[in-house]
């Protein structure tokens, strides 16, 4: 194939029909759609990206640092940071690749959002498709979960008048409106909304931790078990997974093959808000993070900390659109309601989605703990393992690496360079993430278990203070008397 002929290709699989504008005049309302509602652009992509990858994760990274110790916890970061862009990179050349070949063949995805499940059967059959829409599935449901369960632990610091679970019941009917959200092209403004937010957060957790101090007598052990180094290594695995709907955000762009670079430079924005905070956090207070999973719950009350409470409950509530939009997408497609041009329609047979994910929060409110066992048992596989797969089985012959609509990076070796970095992921992340990472997290979930229960009423809380009995009056004596 010439190269003018790819290039080609490439710009048709760019042109995102659902998004593309008819030349008619706009008025003001549809310019303010515009502006508010409807995102393709590669900065759409990448606030999307980037505001989805730091969410609530953010208050759990200093108790990860307490497991791991100061140095481990920085590296983890840097490591999982660049394997998780090379992987939504592999995502993305796959996305590319699959949409070309359809397109090829006339496939008119005008009313179709293509999903992750639908690439791998595409290329490499049903097999992958199967296997790739369990994990899927099965990530964005505790996905969501997780977004679910921090909700009410955040908003507990603000008002303890009600109990954690509560306070889920509450937020899981506030999430449930997400079923309104047609598809990533509308969370333009959301995500750039929720990435301010969560910048607010690392800076208040930055600054607050160093304002504060350390408490007195101040211990930094860690890493000091095996059991807690890997559950924090993990749960570190899973911030830097958030790639798992990278396919949906690429399929809202209008030119989704500018989407290679957009998650590495995400990622090196996120990083600049979870080193600093998770380093602060964890300088300040230590080992008593490893008894308390959200960093709000060490640092003192005040206005600035409600108000980083509140914006993180707001961003938790996107994130939760996130995660649950696909599974949407899966669901609306298993009925057959998928290209249904009604909204209100569809809102109302999504709603189902959200109870299994409701009732799971409520016997799982294990905050921070859960992030890892989610991490090791199914980010390993979903989006790392299967991706970095998936691109060494379909790029195995020569006739597809030499009509590849994308070739890898000169810089890295080309495909030799690429199966070598592919390979690395596949053996590191089977061991030390899903072997290591699963045992010690499993441990520390069943830890939870059985130190708090099932259908905890309220996960971490400080035990009520009993009020004091009244002292007991002694009648007077005079012990003169009788003398």
């Amino acid at each position: 194939m010439e190269n003018g002929e790819k290039a080609a290709e490439t710009v048709v699989v760019g042109n995102y029909v659902e998004m593309e504008k008819d030349g008619k005049a706009s008025d003001i309302k549809s310019k303010l759609s515009d502006m508010f509602w409807h995102g393709g652009s590669a900065y759409d992509a990448w606030f999307s990206c980037a505001s989805n990858q730091v969410a609530q994760v953010l208050l759990t990274l200093p108790y990860s640092f307490s497991q791991l110790g100061m140095l481990s916890g920085i590296l983890f970061q840097l490591f999982y940071g660049i394997l998780g862009s090379w992987t939504a990179y592999l995502i993305s050349i796959l996305y590319v690749e699959y949409r070309t070949r359809k397109e090829r063949e006339k496939v008119n995805f005008r009313n179709h959002v293509i999903q992750w499940f639908e690439v791998l059967d595409g290329l490499l059959g049903k097999h992958w498709r199967n296997v790739g829409l369990a994990f899927n599935c099965t990530f964005l449901l505790f996905g969501s979960v997780i977004q679910l369960i921090a909700c009410a632990s955040n908003i507990y610091y603000i008002n303890d008048n009600l109990d954690k679970r509560t306070w889920t019941y509450i937020f899981g009917a506030c999430c449930a409106t997400t079923v309104f959200i047609p598809s990533f092209h509308n969370y333009r403004i959301w995500s750039f909304l929720g990435l301010l937010m969560t910048t607010y957060t690392a800076w208040y957790l930055t600054i607050a931790s160093i304002l504060h101090g350390q408490v007195q007598g101040v211990k930094h052990s860690g890493p000091s078990k095996l059991v807690l180094y890997f559950t924090g290594a993990t749960n570190i695995l899973y911030t830097f997974g958030g790639h798992a709907v990278t396919v949906e955000i690429m399929h809202a762009m209008w030119k989704p093959q500018k989407f290679k670079s957009i998650y590495l430079f995400a990622t090196l924005y996120v990083l600049t808000l979870t080193l600093p905070s998770a380093s602060a956090v964890y300088w300040a207070f230590g080992d008593l993070l490893l008894n308390h999973s959200n960093a709000f719950a060490l640092l003192p009350k005040n206005l600035y900390r409600d108000f980083a409470v509140v914006l993180m409950l707001i961003h938790q509530f996107i994130t939760f659109g996130f995660a649950c939009t696909p599974l949407y997408f899966v669901w609306e497609k298993l009925i057959g309601m998928h290209e249904c041009r009604s909204m209100c329609k569809r809102a109302a047979v999504r709603l189902p989605v959200v109870i299994p994910i409701w009732f799971l929060a409520i016997i799982f409110p294990f905050f921070g703990p859960i992030n890892s066992t989610v991490g090791s048992l199914l980010v390993s596989f979903t989006v790392y393992i299967i991706p970095a797969l998936a691109h060494i089985f379909t790029f195995r012959s020569s006739a597809a690496r030499e009509n590849a609509v994308e070739q890898p990076p000169r810089f890295l070796g080309r495909w030799t360079g690429a199966f070598t970095i592919n390979a690395f992921i596949v053996v590191w992340v089977f061991i030390v993430g899903f072997g290591f990472g699963g045992w010690a997290s499993m441990i520390n979930f069943v830890h939870q278990i059985d130190t708090f229960g099932l259908f905890t009423k309220c996960y971490q809380c400080p035990p009520p203070i009993m009020a004091s009995p009244p002292p007991i009056s002694h009648p007077h004596f005079n012990h003169t008397h009788g003398l």
